[in-house]
C-alpha cells in the first residue's frame, strides 16, 4: 500500500470513530438527580417548554386567547412591535390609530400590547391586543439581533 491511501485511509477511519463515540455519548446523557438539602431525596431536572416561561400575571386572564395558527404573518422575527403588528395587521383600522406598548419584564421575553382606537361619530371604542414572545436564538452572527417568537396572544374588548 502506497503511503497516500494509509494516511487516507486512517483519517476515514478517525472521522468514523469520531462521529461513533459523539452517537453514543450524546445517546448516553441523562439529566443528573438534584440533591434536596432538607430531606435529601433526587428529583429529576424537567424540560420546560418555552411557552411556559412566559409570565402569566393576572392581566392574561383578561384577554380572549387567539390560536396562533390563526394568525397569516409569521410568528417570528428581529423586532417584537414589528412582529405583533404584522400580525394583527388584517384587522381593519377604520377611523382609528393604534399604540404599541413593548415590555421586556426579563432578557429573553418581551410583551406587545396593541390597543386600537376606533372613533365613531358618539362613541370611542378600545380593542387591546396583547402579544407575548420569547428569544430563542440569535440569527446568523453573534452580534445580530435576537429572534423572537410569538407564544401567546390575546384580544380584549
Amino acid at each position: 500500500m502506497s503511503a497516500k491511501l494509509k494516511l487516507f485511509l486512517i483519517v476515514v477511519l478517525t472521522v468514523f470513530a469520531t462521529a461513533a463515540a459523539g452517537v453514543f455519548m450524546t445517546g448516553r446523557q441523562e439529566s443528573p438527580p438534584i440533591v434536596d438539602n432538607v430531606d435529601r431525596q433526587p428529583q429529576q431536572v424537567r424540560a420546560i417548554h418555552q411557552s411556559q416561561e412566559v409570565v402569566a400575571d393576572s392581566e392574561r386572564s383578561s384577554y380572549k386567547t387567539i390560536p396562533l395558527e390563526s394568525i397569516n404573518s409569521s410568528l417570528q422575527g428581529s423586532d417584537p412591535a414589528t412582529l405583533a403588528l404584522n400580525a394583527f395587521d388584517d384587522i381593519p383600522s377604520v377611523g382609528g390609530r393604534r399604540k404599541v406598548e413593548v415590555a421586556y419584564p426579563q432578557r429573553n421575553q418581551a410583551l406587545v400590547t396593541i390597543t386600537q382606537i376606533k372613533q365613531g361619530k358618539n362613541s370611542v371604542d378600545t380593542v387591546k391586543y396583547r402579544v407575548e414572545m420569547t428569544t430563542f436564538g440569535r440569527s446568523l452572527f453573534i452580534s445580530s439581533p435576537p429572534v423572537w417568537q410569538i407564544v401567546w396572544a390575546g384580544v380584549r374588548n
